[in-house]
């Protein structure tokens, strides 16, 4: 009877993190999806086609020592809304579904400063905060998949962006860049960035300081038709008009209103363009320029009238009046600068001042002209007996006068009496050659002039005028 063979002994098994480090080997068995673990043991059963389905050890997941290791971190939701706005979007179309639907901007605007009104080259410079606002229907995406997110901000230059330009420009503005807009999860997209207008306007200058400027800042698309780009007004008409919240109220100018309305333009019949025009109303401050201009023109003024109260005769009318004259010019020279200039006309306050100057011009015509008939009589020679007797009795005849003793007896007092301004004249030249004063004479207990009194022709009136005759003529 033969003997049964003693039991071979059983190999230990390997237990986790002890001994040989047991592998695990994935398993994929054709039309099954699970997956299983087997030690190296169950090697040999693999190469049979055998397949052998083990729990998970819970040693699987964990390091050498049987610690867990810490699961890897999930992405931002802003990450991955980006990433999902973005990963397929062209920014070269419009952004629509279907190309028959009409994009609308709507675009609002506030005035923030006047930096400058250049009136000789008929420019203004202005401060605004431009906001616009449209649709994208690629940009959409469900708020409960991105944690609740329901606005992002992306780059501007990723996504399309309407080519709204100011038909008035004329140079490029220092303005800040804002690289990014802000985008709703229904698509909306809102554009808010401060520019630096610098725009061509027709300034009128005429009633400088005292002046309104109207000038119009017209948002177009360069582009796009009106069918394809639309434009809109994003407040009521009556919240832009009066809206100063932000206007730096400090300057020169003060910001009146700014109207908007909303017009179709089109060139040669051709398809038409939105546009949508703001008219900033503004007015000069005219405080300063009545001080600097107006004021001291109108004493210079005052002080020519006043100029006539001196004495004709004396020296000093003349030369007051040419230094009136001298000062104003200085004063024209000093404010020409501040004046503007421009080649489309004059303004009020340049007329004011041309009058004042000639005012002042004819002024010391006048002053001159009246000294000049004050000093005539001793610079204009005598007139003729002739001419008396040929204008005095001779012409009465042809003017039809009747009393010719009547009109013989008043000429020959006028010349009475112009021959007594006469002989005083000359006796008052005479005591200025000799030295002498009359009144000297009489304290001095000398003869004074004694009035002779000379009988008139026949036929006049009993008239005697005095004559001062002299001492010398009294001797002889």
């Amino acid at each position: 009877m033969p003997v049964a063979a003693p039991p071979r002994p059983r190999a230990p098994q390997p237990q986790n993190g002890r001994g040989a480090r047991a592998r695990a080997v994935r398993l994929s068995a054709p039309g099954r999806s699970e997956t299983s673990f087997c030690t190296t043991a169950t090697a040999p059963l693999l190469a049979l086609g055998g397949f052998v389905s083990h729990p998970i050890p819970p040693s699987a997941g964990t390091g050498p020592r049987g610690r867990r290791r810490p699961p890897e971190p999930a992405q931002p939701a802003l990450r991955r809304l980006s990433r999902y706005l973005l990963a397929h979007y062209q920014k070269g179309t419009r952004p629509v579904r279907d190309w028959r639907t009409t994009t609308n901007v709507a675009i609002d605007l506030m005035v923030y400063a006047i930096l400058g009104v250049d009136e000789k080259n008929q420019v203004l410079t202005t401060y605004i905060w431009y906001r616009q606002h449209w649709t994208d229907e690629f940009l959409r995406w469900d708020p409960a998949r991105f944690d609740n997110l329901t606005q992002i901000s992306l780059p501007a230059e990723s996504i399309w962006v309407p080519d709204i330009l100011i038909n008035e420009f004329v140079d490029v503005g220092k303005s800040p860049p804002v690289p990014y807009v802000y985008v709703g999860h229904h698509g909306e997209v809102q554009n808010l960035k401060p520019i630096q207008v610098v725009t061509a306007c027709s300034l009128d200058i005429y009633n400088f300081p005292f002046d309104v400027q109207n000038c119009s800042l017209t948002f177009t698309s360069w582009l796009h038709h009106i069918r394809d780009l639309n434009l809109s007004l994003w407040r009521q008409p009556e919240l832009v008009k009066f809206d100063r919240s932000i206007f730096m109220n400090q300057g020169e100018w003060e910001l009146l209103y700014v109207l908007s309305c909303f017009q179709e333009f089109s060139v040669k019949s051709s398809d038409s363009y939105a546009e949508m025009k703001f008219y900033v109303v503004i007015r000069r401050r005219p405080l300063f320029y009545t001080v600097s201009l107006l004021l001291p023109s109108i004493f210079l003024m005052v002080m020519d009238i006043v100029g006539f109260y001196l004495p004709p005769n004396s020296g000093e009318r003349v030369s007051f009046k040419i230094t009136l004259l001298l000062g104003y010019s200085v004063f024209l020279i000093i404010v020409s600068d501040t004046l503007p200039a421009t080649a489309v006309g004059t303004p009020l306050i340049g007329i004011y001042f041309v009058v004042c100057m000639a005012l002042l011009v004819i002024s010391l015509t006048e002053t001159i002209l009246i000294v000049r008939l004050v000093h005539k009589q001793d610079l204009q020679p005598h007139v003729p007996q002739w001419v008396k007797h040929l204008l005095l009795e001779r012409a009465t005849v042809l003017l039809c006068i009747g009393d010719r003793k009547k009109f013989s007896q008043s000429r020959t007092q006028s010349s009475d009496i112009s021959g007594e301004v006469e002989n005083n004249d000359s006796t008052a030249k005479l005591n200025h050659y000799s030295g002498e004063d009359p009144r000297e004479g009489e304290a001095a207990g000398g003869a004074m002039p004694a009035p002779a009194f000379a009988e008139q022709k026949e036929g006049s009136s009993l008239c005697r005028r005095p004559v001062l005759v002299t001492e010398e003529q009294i001797g002889q």
